[in-house]
């Protein structure tokens, strides 16, 4: 609607400087075509230049001037011919077609030379140069694209390569682990159950043996479930699923070692996923560890609280007896319970935090504390797919949309750079172009309003049919001809034509306040 308006704009404005106004074949129906044409260029854009040619072609019947009000809607139609189509025969043919329309309406009209030269040189030139400046911004908005395009593909490969690197190496981590760690602890197992058959062993030897073998069993089996963990696929995710002992046997056991222990549960256990409830398991485990090994002879108390999404584990154990509270110089960085290397809650840490939740292991009291809270349900990405600082995150924008904004940017200060002073110019130059035809086109005086105009009338009666202004670009050789003696001569153009520069000229000569002569100066 906003380009039929501004097209529709200055046919009105044209057709009000008509010297012989035709409303309907000038206006309406110039007007009614655009309107069929500027909506159907969005899906026929060769038709839509079809017809805006048509309204410009028949201007050429106007016997009074040559130029159409119309030719910018067809160099507009033309420049989104070449933005909506990247086909280059038809736009050719459609413009032949038009060329030998509106030359074929010339032989028909016999035109003089100048409507010829039109026809061959300004109609031709408002077809083909936008339809020029349309194509060259289509290839160069395609090119844009399918470069930024590009960027993204192999930016998305790389990524694919990254991930695969990572995943053999977990992989070669795990056979690493199968290979050598596990077949070591199975032969560990081997030779524990090849003593336990000694002839020469006690009861007890061998009582302490089977005990020695189960627990190297179940070394074998977390490795495996460990190994699971490194591994993608479904033979990692069936391998997590291998249950534990409950936390009440694991206290119990660490009861029947001297260790005071008490554990509190809130409400009633429910099935919670493996890795949830392995970690659980650990938690307690590792904090128990240390707390024997750190604290030797304080008191642990285990608290499991469940609620409606998360699981929290609280194990905190008291200062040991005859022993000082610890201080950030005594207790490790990480906490007091440690493992050898200091890989202990390292470890944990990392555990809990694959399952999307966190372990916090601080003093508290004299003692130490150690709490993580565990999701009910697990989320793939941090089970399987851990990411690590180098890896892209999801959050963060792809490079390749950073460095596009980017561009983007740069491209618009250079553009703003480059042509701030051409399009200044531009704009002082259309100013006074404007300016110009405005003196111009107000100082035309209609052939009608010039035949109704008798010597004799009064001044103020024939000021009813003069324009604003009279004409004040006379040229010297016009204004030496001679006026009747004694008058004060007005000057008026004849037609609106600004491309005609020998437009004739009607001189109006008054003696006093009446008109006393008329002449048709040539141009």
């Amino acid at each position: 609607m906003a380009l039929w308006a501004g097209t529709a704009g200055v046919g009105v404005f044209a057709h009000r400087e008509q010297a012989y106004p035709s409303p309907l074949l000038q206006l309406v129906l110039p007007l009614l075509v655009l309107a069929v044409a500027v909506p159907a260029g969005r899906t026929r854009p060769g038709a839509a230049v079809f017809l805006a040619n048509a309204v410009v072609a028949s201007g050429l019947a106007d016997p009074t001037t040559t130029a159409s009000p119309y030719l910018a809607a067809l160099a507009v139609q033309a420049c989104l011919l070449g933005l909506r189509s990247d086909r280059t025969a038809p736009a050719l043919l459609l413009f032949g077609a038009c060329a030998a329309t509106d030359l074929a309406l010339c032989a028909v009209l016999g035109v003089g030379a100048v409507y010829w030269f039109y026809a061959m040189s300004f109609i031709p030139a408002a077809l083909l140069l936008p339809w020029l400046a349309g194509r060259y911004l289509q290839a160069r908005r395609a090119l844009v694209h399918e470069g930024w395009q590009r960027a993204r593909d192999l930016e998305q490969r790389q990524r694919s390569v990254a991930e695969q690197a990572r995943l053999r190496e977990r992989n070669r981590i795990a056979a690493d682990m199968h290979d050598s760690l596990g077949h070591e602890l199975s032969l560990i197992a081997l030779r524990a159950g090849a003593l336990e058959l000694s002839p020469t062993l006690t009861g007890q030897d061998r009582a302490d043996l089977a005990v020695l073998r189960a627990a190297v069993s179940d070394a074998v089996g977390h490795l495996r479930d460990t190994i699971g963990v490194l591994r993608d696929g479904s033979e990692g995710q069936e391998s997590l699923a291998s249950s534990v002992e409950p936390v009440e046997e694991l206290v119990a056991r660490t009861r029947e070692s001297g260790v005071t222990v008490h554990l509190r549960r809130e409400e009633a256990a429910r099935a919670l996923p493996p890795l949830v409830d392995r970690s659980a398991y650990r938690v307690v485990q590792e904090s128990l560890t240390n707390a024997i090994k750190h604290a030797p002879g304080s008191t642990v108390r285990v608290d499991i609280a469940r609620q409606a999404d998360r699981t929290e584990v609280r194990v905190t154990n008291s200062a040991a007896p005859n022993a000082p509270a610890p201080t950030p110089a005594a207790v490790p960085p990480s906490g007091a319970g440690r493992a050898a290397g200091h890989r202990g809650l390292t470890g944990l840490r990392e555990r809990v935090r694959l399952l999307g939740g966190t372990l916090h292991a601080a003093p508290r009291e004299g003692g130490f504390e150690v709490l993580a809270t565990l999701p009910d349900q697990v989320n793939p990405k941090h089970s399987t797919h851990p990411r690590t600082s180098g890896e892209p995150q999801e959050e963060t924008a792809p490079e390749s949309a950073l460095r596009l904004t980017a561009a983007r940017r740069s491209t618009r200060r250079r553009f703003a750079a480059a042509f701030a002073a051409p399009v200044g110019l531009g704009l002082l130059t259309l100013v006074s172009c404007a300016y110009l035809a405005q003196q111009l086109t107000t100082c035309v005086l209609r052939p009608v309003d010039f035949a109704a105009l008798r010597p004799g009338q009064d001044r103020v009666e024939v000021a009813r049919l003069l324009p604003e202004r009279q004409f004040r670009y006379v040229p010297d050789a016009v204004r030496a001809l001679p006026a009747p003696p004694g008058t004060d001569c007005s000057y008026y153009r004849s037609n609106g034509n600004l491309l005609d520069d020998q437009v004739d000229l009607y001189r109006l000569c008054y003696e006093g306040s009446r008109l006393v002569a008329k002449d048709v100066l040539p141009g």
